[in-house]
């Protein structure tokens, strides 16, 4: 047998077999998780009245660091001038609020965890607060869909070159059929080179429907190719993806609401270039699956992410001021 993951099986072959009490053993990690990430939050590791205390010299390149040093400056600067007002005492600033997500791939494991609500006949998955159907299981007559169909989180599919215009638009009304808002995100992952063929059909196609989503751009999946055996993906293929994404959905009148990574703190060699210079990916490669962006290659995204959204807000005020005056002028 395969291995299927660690919530399934073993990456030795010996021990293949599948394991119900690794579902519990993965239940007791997430617990484990998330019960650290609070412990850091109370602890004031987002706390924002210091970024000074941010050193990061040891792991960025020159030109990151200055970037990076960049937005500390503008960070400090705004802390600065809300002080003299006293306004910088807010707990919004001194910590964040934690959201999890993951793919709901194994369905015994969600329904284990699907409770219904006390005050009304809705029910809710408890092992996150927001889910998402992979690009292999949104099959709008299989289990994954149907299961979706019945919870009241806010919930997501994958969207990649095989799916089919007419079929997103089945998607979209089932999944939220009371148009919601924020309800259903739709997580696109196409690849470089082919982006620009399916995303403007796709965005039409949703928009024909009237059903409101969150468009989000996984820049990774699509971009994964094997280098020598290896699983890896090119780090600028990643930030070509993403601003593309930005760019396509400008042009069709719709906006891009978020990024979806693949990323770790730990320092990886798993995908190749951006400012780490990774090449060698034998010196740290550690995943049992897909390759992933390391400490260094994730801050070149966020810097390169906020380039994006800076440009985008100023091409939007430019418009609008362009087209105020060119009303002035007529009256």
């Amino acid at each position: 047998m395969s291995f299927k993951g660690d919530n399934v099986n073993s990456f030795d072959v010996s021990a293949r077999d599948p394991d119900p009490n690794r579902l519990v053993l993965a239940y007791f990690h997430s617990v484990a998780t998330l019960n650290y990430l609070r412990a850091m939050v109370a602890g004031g590791v987002a706390d924002l009245h210091d970024p000074k205390r941010w050193d990061l010299r040891n792991v960025l390149s020159e030109s990151v660091r200055k970037e990076y040093e960049k937005v500390v400056d503008r960070i400090v600067d705004t802390f600065n001038f809300l002080n003299v007002f006293r306004a910088d005492t807010a707990e919004v600033l001194k910590k964040v609020d934690i959201f999890t997500s993951h793919e709901a791939l194994l369905l015994n494991y969600e329904e284990a965890l699907t409770r219904k609500s006390s005050s009304s006949d809705d029910y809710f998955n408890l092992g996150a607060h927001f889910l998402w159907i992979g690009d292999r299981t949104r099959q709008i007559d299989g289990a994954h869909v149907e299961y979706f169909r019945g919870i009241e989180n806010p919930v997501g599919v994958k969207v990649g070159p095989s799916t089919k215009p007419e079929e997103l638009k089945q998607l979209v009304q089932i999944l939220n059929p009371k148009k919601e808002e924020g309800k259903l995100t739709l997580i696109t992952r196409y690849g470089a080179k082919i982006i620009a063929d399916h995303l403007p059909e796709h965005i039409r196609a949703v928009q024909s429907t009237g059903v409101p989503v969150i468009w989000c751009c996984d820049p990774c999946h699509g971009n994964t190719e094997t280098v020598d055996g290896v699983k890896t993906r090119r780090f600028e293929s990643i930030v070509k993806e993403m601003c593309l994404a930005f760019k396509l959905h400008a042009e069709h009148g719709s906006r891009l609401g978020g990024v979806h990574l693949e990323l770790t703190g730990e320092d990886v060699t798993e995908c190749v270039g951006g400012a780490s210079g990774t090449s060698d990916l034998s010196t740290n490669y550690s995943t049992y699956c897909d390759p992933r962006l390391n400490y260094t290659q994730r801050l070149d995204i966020a810097i390169s992410n906020a380039h994006e959204i800076g440009n985008h807000v100023t091409h939007n005020r430019t418009s609008k001021n362009n087209n105020a005056a060119t009303q002035n002028n007529f009256k």
